[in-house]
């Protein structure tokens, strides 16, 4: 029997790993990258700065943005990466967590592997915990009433008090949630809260493609011109938004007739625009309607912030969209404030559309954890192992909770895990800017039901994708490959 590396035909620069080295090079790479943002969780968080190829600086200890600057070569240690960015787009809280937790997943199923366990069963029992544990958050969590202002605000703190911009928190959170609850719409029963509120608009360009007379073509544009501005003469708005530029001809025609215009608006910015004063935007001007002029808006103004001149549309009726003014000492310090700002837009929007609360600071992982741990006593066979592993791998957000504040880490996780033993306690959890036992719920430390949920599934989804693959092969390019000639020997 041949070699399979000769069946398959590999070329001379294919590098091919299989069976138990794989598993445990995948092991080993999500660990790495579990340990580079370790120490980002919690309000004791420590930052990364990253240097990007174009030289710029980027400090920060949100996990997503942190991944997103590492160039990794193991296509492992890119799988955990992604679900680093896939946790930021569907709930854009938890990226730090979820990467600790897959990494985490993995670390415990190392020594099954090492006892010839096969990966079916161990990922078997990952999936019916899996199950087990998202049961166990509904039963933990609490409804919460989104319209009581002030335990939405202690929400969105929670997310926010681990970040850089925990020192002006109040502020922040109000910007969040008024922020959230005007780009709210309610349609046909149903909620649709779009932060980032992207609108494609398609656009009709005008080409000339005969060559006549030059002074032909000019006044060909002048008569266009004064047809277009008639048009938007005759609905006599006060004020004209464009994608486009505008000729100075154009501009003439729309001062005569007391009309503001101001051009090469972003296509986004348009779109927040129109929601904002109940606008229609109009891709030709014959097409324009007397309801497409939007009559919400109170006040239009120009104010120089800075060096640079802003354009403020305000006192709107009922608008739908807005913007956040940010203003900072340096490039570095907004660009994280937008990100923390961003993240508690996103809790606060997971609240809206699920009101369902869980206590923070690692209670809710111990509560699962204890759950499991019993569930586990009743399960028979060698599923029972990694399904008890999964309980345990639950901790690591508490310890590192525990670790990342200085605290001794066996006595308090050992005093957390006695004080879950006791009834009415599931809401007990680690005190992160003290390292102490504390209750979450008292403190005001709570996370939405979606986050966790979303950081549990991922990393587990991601634990059994790495540990069903067994065989790597992959192209590697050596120096001076495009000189040397080679032949089907070639090593």
């Amino acid at each position: 029997c041949r070699h399979l590396n000769d069946l398959l035909s590999l070329g001379q620069n294919m590098k091919r790993e299989s069976g138990r080295k794989v598993q445990k090079g995948n092991i080993s790479a999500a660990k790495a990258i579990a340990d580079v943002i370790r120490t980002c969780l919690g309000p004791r968080a420590m930052m990364k700065m990253l240097l990007d190829p174009m030289g710029g600086i980027v400090m920060t200890n949100d996990g997503n943005a942190i991944l997103r600057e590492i160039q990794v070569q193991h296509p492992a240690a890119k799988s955990m990466i992604e679900i680093s960015r896939t946790q930021d787009e569907e709930v854009g809280d938890g990226t730090t967590s979820v990467i600790i937790l897959a990494g985490e997943m993995l670390s415990v199923a190392e020594q099954f592997l090492e006892q010839q366990m096969h990966p079916t069963v161990i990922i078997s029992a990952y999936r019916h915990a899996l199950d087990d544990m998202l049961d166990m958050l509904k039963d933990i969590s609490t409804p919460v009433d989104v319209n009581d202002r002030a335990q939405m605000l202690k929400i969105i703190n929670s997310a926010i008090c681990t970040k850089a911009l925990s020192r002006w928190s109040t502020m922040a959170c109000n910007i969040a949630l008024d922020a959230v609850r005007t780009v709210e719409l309610e349609e046909h029963g149903r909620k649709e809260i779009n932060i980032k509120l992207y609108a494609k608009v398609e656009k009709t360009d005008i080409e000339i493609t005969r060559e006549e007379d030059f002074s032909r073509i000019l006044q060909m544009e002048e008569e266009y011109i004064q047809t277009i501005c008639e048009d938007i003469i005759r609905l006599k708005p006060d004020l004209i938004f464009t994608e486009k530029g505008i000729s100075d001809l154009a501009q003439h025609y729309l001062m005569k007739a007391n009309i503001t215009a101001i051009r090469r608006v972003r296509k986004t910015d348009n779109n927040r625009i129109s929601r904002a004063c109940g606008a229609r935007i109009a891709s030709r001007t014959d097409e324009l309607r007397e309801e497409d002029v939007g009559t919400g808006a109170g006040l239009f103004e120009i104010k120089k912030i800075g060096d640079e001149y802003f354009t403020f549309v305000t006192e709107c009726k009922d608008p739908k969209a807005c913007t956040i003014l940010l203003r900072g000492a340096s490039k570095e310090i907004l660009a994280e404030v937008e990100r923390n700002l961003q993240d508690a837009m996103q809790v606060c929007r997971n609240v809206l559309l699920d009101p369902s609360l869980l206590p923070g600071g690692g209670a809710v992982e111990m509560a699962v954890s204890k759950r499991l741990m019993e569930r586990s006593k009743t399960l028979t066979g060698v599923e029972q192992w990694p399904y008890r592993a999964v309980a345990q791998a639950l901790e690591v957000i508490p310890r590192t909770l525990i670790q990342n504040c200085g605290a001794s880490t066996i006595r308090v996780l050992t005093s957390l895990r006695a004080k879950h033993t006791l009834e009415a306690c599931a809401s007990w959890g680690v005190n992160g800017e003290t390292g102490t036992l504390a209750d979450m719920m008292e403190l005001g430390i709570c996370e939405p039901l979606a986050v966790k949920a979303q950081t549990y599934k991922t990393a587990v989804e991601t634990a059994i994708l790495l540990l069903r693959i067994d065989d790597i092969v992959s192209g590697i390019k050596k120096k001076g490959d495009d000189q040397a000639g080679g032949g089907q020997g070639a090593e």
